[in-house]
């Protein structure tokens, strides 16, 4: 008889079995224990993110009142939002023509953070009286739900023939934003862009 030089000597069914239901055992243990300790992380890293978020909350209010102080400053220099807009690498190439007018009578620009700060803030922008629109304070507020995010925003009320940019209707369809082409026109259809 010919050895066959391929096969390896075989176990017998049993021994196998036993090597198999051990090492199956060890391994769902570790398992086990893996999961344990990932879950005793997650517990630390919740608590962590809670007492992270007091810290902030507590400074958010130490630092209103300075943030009125410079919303006080900023008041008395002219076109100040408007610059700081144009300045910004990315918000500057949304603004066209028309926003920048507009943007001439934004006086502050407010973010307010709620009581949670995991539930949301709002963004209010602030107007001097203009010849576009009624209003003189937008407000556009997130809020954060586990089914995803919820924004809201003030309708604008737009004086005569102000309400439709270059013969463009924005009415939003489906979840779509306008084409880029369009442009931001942040105060037109509710400042979708933020």
């Amino acid at each position: 008889m010919v050895e066959d030089k391929g096969k390896k000597p075989k176990l017998s069914d049993k021994s196998e079995d036993q090597n198999t239901d051990a090492i199956d055992e060890k391994l769902v243990l570790s398992i086990e224990k893996l999961q344990e300790i990932q879950d005793e992380l997650e517990k630390i890293n919740e608590e962590a993110s809670d007492k992270v978020l007091e810290v902030e909350q507590k400074y958010n209010e130490i630092r209103k009142p300075v943030y009125d102080k410079r919303n006080d400053i900023t008041k008395a220099i002219p076109d100040f939002w408007l610059t700081a807009f144009l300045s910004h690498p990315a918000l500057s190439e949304l603004l066209s023509d028309e926003d920048q007018k507009i943007f001439k009578h934004l006086t502050s620009l407010e973010v307010e953070d709620f009581k949670d700060v995991k539930s949301g803030y709002s963004i209010s922008f602030n107007f001097s009286p203009s010849p576009y629109f009624e209003d003189t304070k937008l407000t556009k507020t997130y809020t954060f739900h586990d089914e995803g995010t919820k924004i809201t925003a003030t309708p604008i009320k737009w004086k005569e023939g102000m309400g439709i940019p270059n013969g463009v209707n924005h009415e939003k369809k489906g979840n779509k934003r306008p084409p880029t082409e369009e442009r931001l026109v942040l105060c037109r259809d509710e400042y979708e862009a933020f």
